[in-house]
């Protein structure tokens, strides 16, 4: 071997090492933090694959440590998966992890319909629509990731070629989570919010139309934390309302749907912070 492809390798090699003692220092929390491009697995008839059934589950203490750091990244999990509805890019991940264990301890089954999401809480069941071909499944979220690029799912192999994309790598997708207990929405109740230069105020209403979802806390300090951070990224309204007793930071409204795609965008990219749209 040359030399020059000799040190490239002992470069690669190290750095799976380090990548390994990284995963192995987070006991209590260990989201797999290695790049998923990997080798598909055997065929299989994707018909003879059902989708989960739905079902409720208590959030595990295991996987949801919130926040959380990879590569030097900071993100945070959501209290509730409630309303959450986001479109972007999913991969795969296959036979390089299969036997490895997931985020919440559970051994991940590449044959298995489930999927590794960044900030949904651990169980999470989600229906994966894709924008190509629209077709329609559903997974089980026990794993975090990916963490590399604009992907915002990473599902199982059997879930991608159900999907039809295992062949390709990516896709676009419609990832809306499902709440399986079936109970309504209650309604929201606005506490008390500051905008840029009005320290303070407290908004009567919660006024009709489209709002980007940044956070979901149980307390309102970490709200407000959240919310002072956003300003500093936005000249739009930021507020935090208290909503079946979570604390949720939401920007808007804004009419144009189009200008609040460009602000997640712009957060997730400046500032790591992810969010999806609501409608009031």
């Amino acid at each position: 071997m040359p030399q020059h492809q000799t040190a490239k390798f002992a470069r690669y090699a190290l750095h799976l090492i380090l990548l390994g003692s990284l995963g192995l220092a987070g006991c209590g929390y260990t989201p797999t933090i290695v790049e998923r491009k990997d080798s598909a697995g055997k065929k299989v008839d994707t018909r003879t694959i059902a989708d989960p059934v739905p079902k409720v589950e208590p959030i595990t203490k295991v996987g949801n440590k919130s926040p959380y750091q990879v590569f030097g990244k900071t993100y945070f999990v959501l209290p509730s998966s409630e309303n959450y509805r986001e479109t972007g890019i999913a991969s795969w991940y296959g036979r390089k992890f299969h036997g490895r264990r997931t985020s919440n301890g559970e051994i991940y089954d590449m044959y298995a319909m489930t999927a590794a999401h960044k900030s949904l809480p651990i169980p999470t069941y989600a229906r994966v629509t894709s924008m190509e071909n629209n077709r329609s499944i559903i997974v089980r979220i026990n794993d975090r990731g990916p963490f590399h690029g604009p992907r915002i799912i990473d599902l199982s192999y059997v879930a991608a070629l159900k999907l039809g994309f295992a062949d390709k790598g990516t896709t676009e997708v419609l990832v809306e989570a499902i709440d399986p207990s079936g109970k309504s929405t209650a309604k929201s109740v606005v506490t008390p919010a500051t905008a840029p230069g009005s320290e303070g105020n407290t908004m009567p209403s919660l006024t009709q139309g489209r709002y980007l979802q940044v956070g979901a806390f149980d307390n309102a300090d970490a709200a407000r934390a959240l919310q002072k951070q956003v300003r500093t990224h936005t000249s739009k309204p930021i507020l935090v309302q208290q909503r079946d007793n979570l604390f949720k930071v939401w920007i808007g409204p804004v009419a144009d749907k189009m200008e609040l795609l460009v602000i997640k965008r712009m957060l997730q990219q400046s500032a790591n912070i992810s969010g999806f749209l609501v409608k009031q």
